[in-house]
């Protein structure tokens, strides 16, 4: 499984800057303000070849009350979930009592602590480091998360132990789940174990109208007309205010690996519920670690026709932002229109592990610039010269050109729906990056 890292620390010592960092993104707000997160938060982590999820936490400063309180206790329960912890301290301020007492809290737990000095930046290093020796957690780390500098170097000595542990895990995906993997993803009590068994056409999994049933991945392997596929069924996320038991908190940790772990997800929604927050950030993460989607509403048999309507209009509406992950009405119940995703998840995984040739994506390129050109910038007009594959799952696209950099938001879309018609990628998004040549006749840096 990927390794999960928990960042803790008091408030104010850039837990969320180093959260923003590791999983390049904005995620985590990010002020200049003690408190500012209040619950836990997970995030899809990759630097260099090192894959995982990291936790934001809320600060501890030891004296909570009310909801500071409880602050503090989702992030004692984040060291519960996770296999490292990074111990972020202010190299700026010094040592602090709150940071001794996190320090006795992280020595009870037997959790490898990786000590991390931030804000070193600007100052001298040996005299921000010299306080926290005292704390006894071993090697000191510093780092200035707000600018990246010492993160990479960070991640390499905290992953290290466990790439002998990725490497196996992935070896027994492979092993194991043989054909496509098929996880199923959704809030609590929206059917997933119901149609995993429909799928498999047996009872496998336990099914009760009770949220929270399913409490672990449950890892199946199956053939369907001389196919195999391996199905992911997974406990069901709900909003971390309504989560109470530390047993569901790690569960969802296990959803997320189940996530990486799959090549194709079905995000489960309640038909007889609208679309919720909740729906909306199980697809987002599904997107964010790169996998195929598929969208299954559920309990469709059971609606009268205004409500079927009411919902095609929402979907319509709130899930604009993934115009091509293909959406069916199901009832895992009584099987209807269940055999129909099949044929969406195969084309789904097609279109993330397609390979196609530099010629190819040069001439889609050469088509989309033809017919409507990038802009000018500086009295320069940004020039595209050629495109080639740099990955799978999701297909990502390498285009090379000049001032790329300053290539609008727009254009880029516009490359992205262009690639994706002419290719016929559905199902999944696509990474498109651009790559600038350098100029000849620039004066050369000395």
């Amino acid at each position: 499984m990927i390794p999960v890292i928990a960042l803790v620390g008091r408030p104010n010592v850039g837990k969320s800057t180093l959260f923003n960092q590791l999983t390049r993104s904005r995620d985590a707000l990010v002020a200049d303000y003690p408190g500012l997160t209040r619950d836990r938060k997970y995030g899809d982590g990759k630097l260099g070849e090192h894959e995982f999820i990291v936790i934001d936490t809320g600060g501890i400063s030891g004296d909570e009350q009310g909801i500071d309180e409880k602050m503090a206790r989702q992030s004692l329960l984040a060291i519960e979930e996770a296999d490292a912890v990074l111990f972020l301290v202010d190299g700026r301020h010094g040592l602090n009592p709150a940071d001794e007492m996190i320090a006795n809290h992280l020595r009870r737990s037997n959790k490898p602590v990786s000590l991390v000095v931030n804000k070193t930046d600007g100052i001298n290093e040996d005299i921000a480091l010299a306080d926290f020796y005292s704390l006894g957690l071993g090697e000191l780390h510093p780092i200035a998360a707000s600018h990246g500098k010492g993160v990479h170097v960070l991640i390499d000595k905290v992953m290290l132990p466990f790439a002998e542990q990725v490497e196996e895990a992935k070896n027994q995906i492979n092993l194991e789940s043989k054909g496509i993997r098929i996880g199923v993803v959704g809030r609590p009590n929206v059917g997933k174990s119901t149609l995993v068994n429909r799928m498999l056409g047996e009872d496998r999994v336990v099914v009760y109208d009770m949220p929270g049933t399913t409490r672990d991945s449950v890892y199946i392997p199956y053939i369907r007309h001389d196919k195999e596929y391996t199905l992911i069924d997974t406990a069901g996320v709900r909003r971390r205010k309504h989560v109470k038991e530390a047993v569901e908190k790690f569960s969802i940790v296990k959803t997320l690996q189940a996530i990486q772990d799959a090549n194709v997800v079905i995000v489960v929604i309640d038909g007889h519920e609208d679309l919720v927050e909740q729906d909306l950030h199980m697809i987002g993460y599904v997107l964010d670690a790169g996998r195929g989607v598929v969208i299954a509403i559920n309990k469709w048999d059971g609606l009268q026709k205004d409500e079927r309507e009411h919902i095609k209009s929402e979907v319509e509406r709130r899930l604009g932002f993934v115009p091509y992950a293909k959406v069916h009405y199901i009832s895992a119940l009584h099987g209807t229109a269940v055999g129909d995703l099949y044929d969406t998840i195969e084309s789904t995984y097609e279109s993330c592990y397609a390979k196609w040739s530099t010629n190819r994506l040069t001439r889609i390129l050469e088509d989309a610039v033809a017919e409507h050109q990038p802009p000018m910038v500086n009295s320069r007009r940004i020039k595209l010269r050629y495109a080639h594959q740099g990955g799978s799952n999701p297909p990502r696209i390498v285009v090379h050109g000049n001032q790329t950099n300053s290539l609008p938001g727009s254009y880029k879309r516009y490359l992205e729906n262009k690639f994706r018609t002419v290719l016929n990628i559905t199902g999944t998004p696509i990474s498109f990056e651009f790559k600038s040549s350098e100029n000849p006749f620039a004066p050369k840096k000395k």
